[in-house]
């Protein structure tokens, strides 16, 4: 698959060196490539899964989508900067991608990528990303430190079952401006959960309501962990895996809508989570159950490897 390989890079590239090219035919961009036609039809779309034309439009798709919830041009502007005749053209083609109408989906913007056999898709602000390495690594730093995070916040929940409600709800003295208002136990607790339902929640484009997180049970949060934390660590497997830490999604929920790439949500959830769990484990050692220490990970990323 070398000579192939290698001519679909050589596709990707010249697409990618100009998205906007809609003027040059199939059998100049063969040309580019020294193939025949029927011979890059061929080629292209045995190795990408899908023929050259149809690539191209998907791709193209794929980054209106994002100009839709990140810019302000109109639909029709957007329609021929992705090489449709009208307006109808690509709104018709538009919803066949994305079961909506791009003026739907600007109000309400799910997940840019498209399903592809290929995996390449368009990556902000315009450019194309190539699926990662998925060769396997002997230890990934990455997954390893969430894997820690859960295992730490199941432990320090546990620990703090062991602690009556007034311990639970007693203030916590130490704290940083902007990050928790009046931090206890409980309260930092539960956003250690929240935190991560939150960002499954958003990825899914779904909801999240913070009122689960008013004066939330431990039994409650254990419940929650249980289901939200697999499934976290399965979304930064599945990105860290595919060598996707650079790929973006929206944040629906947000106002105004934002994007983000994995890779810093990722950073965002465990730089966070560490002052906050720092906290807990202070307020665990001055109730009298010290034995998780300041939860340092260097030990248990190592015991891992």
């Amino acid at each position: 698959m070398g000579i192939e390989r290698d001519t679909f890079l050589g596709f990707i590239d010249d697409l990618a060196a100009d998205l906007d090219d809609h003027e040059s035919s199939a059998t100049e961009r063969a040309a580019r490539l020294f193939l025949s036609r029927s011979h890059f039809d061929r080629l292209i779309s045995a190795t990408a899964g899908e023929p050259p034309a149809a690539f191209r439009r998907r791709i193209l798709l794929e980054r209106a989508a994002y100009r839709l919830v990140t810019g302000r041009d109109g639909v029709l502007h957007l329609a021929v900067e992705a090489g449709y005749s009208s307006n109808e053209a690509f709104t018709r083609a538009f919803t066949r991608a994305y079961g909506v109408t791009p003026s739907a989906w600007r109000d309400r913007p799910g997940q840019i990528q498209l399903a592809s056999p290929n995996d390449v898709h368009f990556h902000p602000p315009g450019g194309l990303r190539l699926p990662g390495d998925s060769e396997e690594k002997t230890m990934n730093l990455v997954v390893r430190m969430v894997e820690h995070h859960l295992w730490l916040v199941g432990e320090m929940i546990e620990r703090a079952a062991k602690v009556d409600d007034t311990v639970l709800d007693r203030p916590i003295e130490l704290s940083v401006e902007g990050i928790d208002n009046e931090p206890t136990i409980r309260k930092l607790l539960s956003r250690l959960v929240g935190q991560m339902n939150m960002w499954v929640n958003v990825i899914g484009g779904r909801p999240y309501s913070f009122d689960v997180e008013r004066h939330e049970s431990l039994d409650a949060m254990r419940d929650r962990l249980g289901v939200v934390g697999p499934a976290f660590l399965a979304e930064v497997r599945r990105v860290v895996e595919g060598g996707r830490l650079d790929e973006t999604f929206i944040d629906a929920q947000h106002k105004p809508i934002e994007t983000y790439t994995y890779g810093g949500l990722i950073a965002h959830v465990l730089t966070f989570a560490a002052f906050r769990r720092l906290l807990v484990l202070g307020a665990l050692e001055t109730a009298g159950v010290p034995d998780l220490g300041n939860g340092d990970p260097r030990k248990w990323v190592f015991d891992a490897a």
